[in-house]
């Protein structure tokens, strides 16, 4: 278990984390999101002992992680995958951490096996490209056996294949009952993946509930709907309360009425309707409504006579 109580880090006038409390508990994987600059490599980083916070507590299983005896047999973290000598090999770079906390040698050519580097084992780091030092940097996370794992976008640099593979390994090590805490951008990927989601933006807590209670609370369902009269059905929709947004392929996207009753309207005065697809609220649509204020860059919209 993570627990952060008022976790705080400032920078000079910069304020990185505010008074972030959140538990992350074992037998679910829990992910982290928030826009770039939220803060969330510097919470990791002090759960870690990578940075001292300015103000607040935070601990692994009742203990800060400077106390603990042997780290790696109590946390596994993968932070920055090339943070590796690139003069070594796979396996020496795992053996040299085995032995710096007594773990069994033997299970390195164990946790190669598991991330599928075993054929590369011998192979210098350096000679790596970014999905093999990604795989690299889990194994060292699995070296020993740890009851808590931290992962900051591991997805980087994989192939479809190893995506799936990183969202079963992350489901299969909670389902074991260790805690399991991920960060990623890919909202499409973190939906299929984490079941509780911690949502961060300028160093504050938003959220802190299941993917489908965030959804919920954050996203409207909405209908698209495409009809040869569709300026007037447009009008008549309004006119009910519906709120309706032309989409880049012509279509109506329509909020705020289901498309039993969008149908109704229609047929009501007669407007033929070539479309009425009801469309489900995403995770992605959820962490833009939630962060839309939190955002530092924002780049503009490209409309038309603008260049890409």
């Amino acid at each position: 278990m993570i627990k952060a109580d008022g976790l705080t880090k400032q920078y000079g006038d910069t304020m990185a984390v505010h008074e972030a409390s959140f538990t992350v508990h074992p037998g679910r994987v829990t992910g982290f999101l928030g826009p770039n600059g939220a803060g969330k490599s510097t919470t990791m980083r002090m759960i870690l002992g990578l940075d001292r916070p300015t103000a607040g507590s935070v601990t692994v299983n009742g203990v800060s992680y400077g106390d603990l005896p042997a780290p790696l047999r109590a946390v596994g973290a993968l932070l920055e995958a090339k943070a590796v000598d690139p003069g070594r090999s796979a396996a020496n770079h795992l053996r040299w951490m085995a032995d710096s906390n007594r773990i069994d040698r033997r299970r390195v050519g164990a946790v190669l096996d598991t991330v599928g580097l075993s054929d590369v084992a011998g192979k210098r780091v350096g000679e790596f490209s970014l999905g093999m030092n990604q795989r690299l940097g889990i194994a060292a996370a699995l070296l020993g056996d740890p009851s808590t794992l931290i992962f900051d976008e591991p997805i980087n640099g994989l192939d479809p294949d190893g995506i799936l593979w990183i969202r079963n390994l992350m489901k299969s090590l909670a389902s074991e009952g260790r805690t399991v805490f991920l960060s990623s951008h890919m909202m499409s990927e973190m939906a299929l993946t984490a079941e509780h989601l911690i949502v961060i933006g300028r160093g504050r807590i938003l959220a802190d509930a299941t993917v489908a209670d965030i959804i919920a609370g954050n996203a409207s369902t909405s209908v698209r709907v495409r009809a040869v009269r569709q300026p007037l059905l447009a009008s008549l929709l309004a006119g009910r309360g519906a709120q309706t947004e032309d989409t880049t392929d012509g279509a109506l996207r329509v909020t705020g009425l289901d498309a039993e009753t969008i149908g109704a309207i229609a047929a009501e005065h007669s407007l033929a309707l070539m479309e009425l697809t009801p469309e489900g609220a995403t995770l992605e649509d959820a962490f833009l409504e939630l962060t839309h204020n939190e955002t530092d860059y924002r780049a503009a919209l490209i409309g038309a006579g603008q260049g890409a």
